[in-house]
């Protein structure tokens, strides 16, 4: 039984508080929660705490080896049979060469979107252009200058 003044359960009081908490300053409404969520298993007591905490690490510390046994590292271990060890390094090889040809496929393409992307950009700009010069002014089909104009469609300004 714990005498606490605030017991760690979700009441009104101790909602309240953790709302209040996370309005004030973020890390207390978080203190609060944790208190609700695993203050029976500390008990009020730092001893419990403190006996939770190195129980916790105790299972991680002994459990440490195993993660390494399992990770990508293994990989290159043997298993023991020559055959299959031969096997597997093939298998590895062939792939690594599938990867190769798969990434220069890749490579490629890009490339050949890329010069579609150019070739359709450069399109759109040529096509702009020549809209832009057909709606200028002195650019139209009855007033296009001409090669045997000797003031290149500007006339005579002297006058």
């Amino acid at each position: 039984m714990t005498t606490a003044i605030i017991k760690p359960q979700f009441s009104p009081l101790t909602i309240a508080l953790m709302v209040v908490g996370f309005i004030v300053f973020w890390p207390l409404g978080l203190a609060v929660l944790a208190y609700i969520i695993w203050g029976e298993k500390f008990g009020g007591s730092p001893e419990k705490a403190q006996a939770y905490w190195n129980k916790g690490r105790s299972w991680c510390s002994s459990n440490k080896g195993q993660f390494r046994r399992h990770g990508f590292a293994s990989s290159a271990h043997s298993s023991g049979n020559a055959a299959f060890d031969d096997y597997r390094a093939e298998q590895l090889r062939r792939l690594e060469e599938e990867r190769a040809r798969l990434d220069a496929e890749i490579d490629a393409f890009h490339e050949y979107m890329a010069n579609l992307n150019k070739a359709k950009d450069r399109e759109e700009f040529d096509r702009f252009m020549n809209e832009r010069r057909g709606n200028r002014q002195g650019y139209t089909d009855e007033n296009k200058p001409t090669n045997t104009d000797p003031n290149n469609g500007w006339g005579n300004n002297n006058g």
